[in-house]
């Protein structure tokens, strides 16, 4: 009889996880918000990671429009801080990730925080979780503000330890491992050119017109190029 006991147990809670943890995401949590790191902040001791945007780390190191390094991890979470600047905070909650953290779109007042770090340049859409801030991306990539005025390397790629140096400013990819050209051509299309392709050894990429190595065609795709004909 005891073991019997035991298995009801243990199937009562599982079921109560899966809904404190729906409950969790569902939730709205406001208050005055310390900024953790570009794309994380707590409010009340709870963790939050900013839903569908992913800032450079806080060890990273991106190049200015004059090819000279600087902290960008450590800028987004310093211009963070300053635009939160001791006030309220309401993020809306999304889901749950595996450290616990709440994902959550946070707003300051009427402001969509997690927009006004995308649209700033000042972190990228996380389009591996979300497309919602896609558009704010291609506003900033456009006016070549925050890390789009000069070069460095996505985030998720640095946290796989690509490209972890001083990204390159000149026709060298920032990583060895990411040869693929993204072009601009001069009637403004995007295309991007695979060792081996036709043109790949004549095209040249001017990072200060907003062309750039990607790691993966798919990467490349994502970002909006199609791949060269030939």
């Amino acid at each position: 009889m005891l073991f019997r006991h035991q298995i009801t147990l243990q199937l009562l809670v599982i079921p109560l996880a899966i809904y404190s943890a729906s409950f969790a995401s569902a939730e709205t949590l406001t208050g005055v918000a310390s900024v953790i790191d570009g794309d994380t902040i707590e409010i009340h001791g709870q963790r939050i990671r900013l839903h569908g945007i992913d800032a450079p780390e806080s060890g990273q190191l991106c190049n200015d429009a004059m090819a000279k390094p600087y902290r960008c991890g450590q800028k987004a979470a310093l211009a963070l801080a300053g635009q939160i600047d001791g006030r309220s905070v309401a993020c809306e909650g999304r889901d749950v990730d595996r450290y616990g953290r709440l994902v959550a779109v946070c707003f300051l007042g009427s402001q969509d925080l997690n927009a006004w770090l995308v649209v700033n340049g000042l972190a990228v859409a996380y389009r591996k979780y979300s497309l919602d801030y896609v558009g704010q991306e291609a506003t900033a990539q456009a006016a070549k503000v925050g890390l789009w005025a000069g070069s460095f390397v996505m985030p998720w790629d640095f946290r796989r330890g690509l490209g972890a140096s001083t990204p390159s400013n000149d026709n060298q990819p920032a990583t060895g491992q990411c040869l693929i050209k993204g072009n601009i051509s001069n009637k403004g299309e995007r295309i991007y050119h695979v060792p081996g392709g036709s043109y790949y050894d004549r095209t040249k990429i001017d990072e200060s017109k907003g062309e750039r190595w990607f790691c993966s065609e798919a990467e490349a795709v994502a970002a909006g190029w199609r791949r060269a004909k030939r």
